[in-house]
Order: structure tokens, then C-alpha cells, then sequence
């Protein structure tokens, strides 16, 4: 399947302005020029590859175009590095993390990566069960993730192992589980999640009780918030050990439960591509995830 280059480019664009009229004052060329383009695309494809949303997306076939579209940016970007002839602001790289990893040790890898490789970053947040979803669509070359599976194209390396302890603050265990932590003040303390997909206060419940348990819940999107709002009393919650330490050593918060450890594997999936940049970010990213969680060295999985 021939796609020459400036249609991909052209595809990428309209992609990231959400529509042809957006792709069109971008790459200064008239909106039939930019139809023109994909309706080649699809023809060559055999495929609808946009849907007309505003913005647009994706189809599926749609969404492997994107990704090569991607990528071939990237390869002429390191190319340009090679003969100095790169963007003096250094090449920009779209990945994509979970919330509790950008709160912990997750930015101090990514400003080392800014100055050992003079990239820039824009960084997507999403939950580590769903973030592989940007990754598939091409929207970023990267994802920390708890997916094992490589997606098609991207290779997976086991990066560490984040744990996450039931933590409330001294008050509220006064309050709720002055008697102990058992089903039936499990089922009337408060309990705060990150969203509704967050499900390890559910896991935390199940662990103890053996038991589907629908406690009140506050619902606070944010890491930083989210401890703060369990130190202020509003309810208990999961809370990974690098975040919830320091308050633990200081006795601003006190641990449910006997060490009932909840395990997040991490990985790092990235785009099966050689590249100088890439590869240098992933090797940053393992080397502080191996010191900030403890972990072996890692393994890649193609």
C-alpha cells in the first residue's frame, strides 16, 4: 500500500487540529486539498480511516495510519538530529501515565530525560488499566501501563511493581474502626476512589472481608488531593507507598490492616521503533522505576 509522506503528514494534522479546516491553515493548503488527500488515503486503504466527528477520530484501520504517520515523523526527526539540522526546541514526544506515578517518581526521570536528550515532553494522564487505548490510537509513543501484552507494533518491558497501602488518618480510625477493621465498618466508613474506574479500595475490601462491600465514596481525581483529603479525615483509601511514607513515619496517617499490600505491576510500552531519542527516554525510565520501586532489572518483551 503506497501512502507518500505529505499525505500522512497530512493525516496527522488533522488528527491533532480535530478537523480538515484546522489541518488546512496548518499546513497552509486549501480544506479540498486536505479532502483530496484522504479520500486517496482510503481508497489506497480500502478503508474509512476518519470518522466526520467534531473533532474527528479515528477509525480502527485509521488509527494504524496514525501511528505510522507517527512514526515516520519520528525517524525524519532523528534523521534531522543526526545532520544537525533538528529543531532547536528538540523533538517532541507524546506519552502517556497513570496519576500516581506522575505524583511520585515519574516527573524526576522525565526532567532527567529533558536534559540528557534535549526533548520535549507532552504528557497525557490517563489510568494505568486504560492508557494503553492512547497508545493503540497513536496518539503518544509511549505508555506506563499495568498491560503486559505488547500492543501490535510496541514492545513491553516490565519496569517495577508500585504498592499501594489502606491508609486513613488517626481520627478517622478512632471514628470508624475503633473495634477493628471488619465488613460492617468497612460498609459505613467513608472511602474515597480516584474515579469510577478506580478499583483498589474494592480490592483492599475483598482481601479483608472476602466480600462485596458499597460503602460511601468521595470521589477526588487528583493524587495530590486525593492523600490530602485522607489526611484531613474525609475518608480512607489506597495510597501508594512512596506517596503515603513520609505520613506514615510522622503518624499523620495510620495503616489498615496488617501490611494488606495492594501490587500495581508497571510496564513500559513503547513504539517498536530505533530511535536515539526513544530509546534513550525508555532507558531513563527504566533506571529510575528500578530505583524509586525497587525493582531487578528489567525484561523487554517484543
Amino acid at each position: 500500500m503506497d501512502l507518500p509522506v505529505e499525505h500522512l503528514e497530512t493525516f496527522a494534522a488533522i488528527v491533532e487540529e480535530g478537523s480538515f479546516e484546522g489541518a488546512a491553515r496548518r499546513l497552509h493548503i486549501t480544506p479540498s486539498a486536505v479532502s483530496q488527500r484522504v479520500r486517496a488515503m482510503e481508497e489506497r486503504a480500502g478503508s474509512v480511516l476518519l470518522r466526520r466527528t467534531r473533532p474527528v477520530a479515528t477509525t480502527t484501520a485509521g488509527a494504524a495510519v496514525l501511528r505510522a504517520a507517527h512514526q515516520i515523523h519520528r525517524i525524519v526527526a532523528d534523521v534531522a538530529v543526526e545532520l544537525e539540522q533538528g529543531p532547536a526546541g528538540g523533538a517532541l514526544i507524546p506519552i502517556v501515565v497513570n496519576a500516581d506515578s506522575l505524583a511520585t517518581w515519574f516527573v524526576p526521570a522525565l526532567a532527567r530525560a529533558a536534559r540528557e536528550t534535549g526533548a520535549r515532553f507532552e504528557v497525557l494522564r490517563a489510568d494505568e488499566s486504560m492508557s494503553t487505548e492512547r497508545l493503540r490510537s497513536g496518539e503518544v509513543m509511549a505508555a506506563l501501563t499495568a498491560t503486559a501484552e505488547p500492543l501490535p507494533g510496541c514492545t513491553s518491558t516490565r519496569i517495577g511493581t508500585d504498592r499501594y497501602r489502606a491508609v486513613a488518618s488517626p481520627a478517622f480510625v478512632e471514628r470508624y474502626f475503633a473495634d477493628g477493621i471488619t465488613a460492617e465498618q468497612l460498609a459505613t466508613a467513608p472511602v474515597i476512589e480516584f474515579d469510577r474506574h478506580d478499583a483498589f479500595q474494592q480490592r483492599f475490601i475483598r482481601r479483608i472481608t472476602r466480600a462485596r462491600i458499597d460503602p460511601p465514596r468521595h470521589f477526588v481525581p487528583s493524587s495530590a488531593e486525593f492523600a490530602r483529603a485522607i489526611e484531613l479525615g474525609m475518608g480512607w483509601g489506597m495510597i501508594p507507598l512512596l506517596q503515603c511514607a513520609p505520613g506514615l513515619a510522622s503518624g499523620s496517617l495510620v495503616e489498615l490492616g496488617a501490611r494488606a499490600e495492594i501490587e500495581l505491576p508497571l510496564y513500559w510500552q513503547r513504539w517498536n521503533l530505533r530511535s536515539p531519542v526513544l530509546d534513550a527516554l525508555s532507558a531513563i525510565i527504566a533506571e529510575e522505576a528500578a530505583a524509586a520501586l525497587g525493582t531487578a532489572r528489567p525484561q523487554a518483551r517484543p
